[in-house]
């Protein structure tokens, strides 16, 4: 104790120094102080976290089931789960159930069937067209036969005339008769005509009177001969309109079977049609190339319903892409073209997702669509595609796959992510976009 004293005269000073090692320890809190304050100025790329899952782009390539078109009962298996098959191989053949399709023969049936309709349809033709020609026919003679009694009629009303003249002239003879006969008695009671005169005078009126009633008889028989003409000339019209109505109205009959019979045949045509189409649809084939997946239905002698799903294939090269759900008050910041860092499961990845340049088993994406409307509550869907610019993805990624995504945006300093994060306010938006994307949506207005 002498020793130090005598060294060092302010003992109490010397004890009530600072270590050497807490001088150390002050130092380095300053200079963590220092980095920190430093890192809270280090730019920091703000972005939107999202899970989701890996699809295929074009909906063709997403896996898909295989139905039956019609019910039927399995009878062979012509591939395995996780067989590879090519587009139009066989997957399935099924038997029919139906009892109207379960005949062998039935197409020889239908096609019978439709000659035998044919051969109907030919004969009932054939009988249309001979009724036509007996229609025609009958017009012809209809009009031959009325033409005849017209002209008969025209040469009665003639002989008419004629007889009606004579009977005119017979009856002035008749009158110039009756008055010299007259004057020849009374010349004879007077004694100027003889007895012998009297009587040839007599003799010529009793001619004159029998010409008289030959002409008015032959008249009244040409009267009589004209109106039968006329009635005649009805007759023929009734009698001829009674044949062609018949033949008419038993065309029409022949048209009406004749149209019946191509109305079945149509139907016998479509039904032959579509059960030889049927008959394809016993084997159930491969829409695409690919892989089968799962096995619906199982066994032999199994039943199956129309439209039911059997079997479930993926196609073979599907265009990988991811669909990721993102949150209603997160959507508004998206764009159709910005960048995305996703994440597969299954792969191991060290992620600092605002320094996306340090991270480790991330891969590259690019914003492809954005729904219109909620996938989920709360949230919307968008589908990210491989960024051609970046590293491909992995070519044993499955559709289904778990994934997740950072959608990248604007750059801040830590500082302000950090006073973000802790006031729950929303990433920052470059207000030079939200003008772009203003006076484009003025421009569109404009134009409509």
């Amino acid at each position: 104790m002498s020793d130090l004293k005598e060294n060092k005269p302010f003992y109490s000073l010397t004890l009530v120094n600072t270590p050497d090692y807490g001088r150390k320890v002050s130092m380095a809190i300053w200079i963590l102080f220092a980095l920190f304050v430093v890192i809270l100025f280090v730019p920091w790329q703000q972005n939107i976290n999202a899970d989701g899952n890996i699809i295929a782009f074009n909906p063709q390539n997403r896996p898909q089931v295989i139905p039956t078109i019609i019910s039927g009962r399995i009878e062979k298996w012509y591939v395995q789960e996780g067989q590879f098959v090519n587009k139009g191989d066989t997957i399935i053949f099924i038997s029919e159930i139906k009892e109207k399709f379960i005949d062998p023969e039935i197409l020889t049936r239908l096609k019978e069937q439709l000659t035998s309709k044919q051969g109907v349809i030919t004969a009932t033709q054939q009988k249309a067209d001979a009724l036509n020609n007996q229609i025609n026919a009958l017009k012809s003679g209809m009009e031959l036969s009325l033409s005849k009694a017209q002209n008969k009629i025209i040469q009665t009303e003639y002989k008419l005339i004629s007889d009606s003249m004579a009977y005119e002239a017979e009856k002035t003879q008749y009158e110039i008769a009756k008055v010299q006969y007259e004057r020849q008695q009374e010349l004879y009671k007077q004694g100027l005509k003889s007895l012998t005169e009297l009587e040839t005078r007599k003799l010529k009126f009793q001619e004159v009177t029998a010409k008289l009633v030959s002409a008015e008889n032959k008249f009244l028989a040409t009267q009589s001969e004209l109106e039968n003409t006329r009635i005649e000339l009805n007759s023929i019209n009734a009698d001829y309109l009674d044949k062609i109505s018949k033949a008419e109205s038993e065309l029409g009959s022949a048209l009406s079977y004749s149209f019946n019979a191509e109305g079945d045949k149509a139907k016998i045509r479509n039904e032959l049609q579509s059960t030889a189409i049927r008959n394809k649809f016993y084997h159930i084939l491969a829409p695409q190339d690919g892989y089968i997946v799962k096995a619906l239905a199982s066994g032999i002698g199994d039943l199956v319903k129309e439209g039911e799903a059997v079997v479930t294939i993926m196609p073979s090269d599907p265009d990988m892409a991811v669909e990721l759900d993102i949150k209603a008050m997160d959507l508004p910041l998206v764009k159709l073209g910005e960048k995305v860092r996703v994440e597969f499961d299954g792969w191991p990845a060290l992620v600092f997702s605002g320094w996306d340049g340090v991270s480790i088993g991330t891969f590259g994406g690019i914003v492809k669509a954005i729904d219109y409307t909620s996938s989920k509550a709360g949230s919307f869907r968008i589908i990210v595609i491989p960024d051609k610019d970046d590293k491909p993805w992995p070519p044993l990624l499955r559709v289904g796959s778990g994934v997740n995504g950072w959608v990248m945006l604007k750059y801040v300093p830590i500082w302000y992510e950090l006073w973000r994060q802790l006031n729950g306010f929303p990433p920052k938006v470059d207000k030079r976009d939200d003008k772009a994307a203003g006076e484009k949506k003025k421009d569109k207005k404009d134009e409509e």
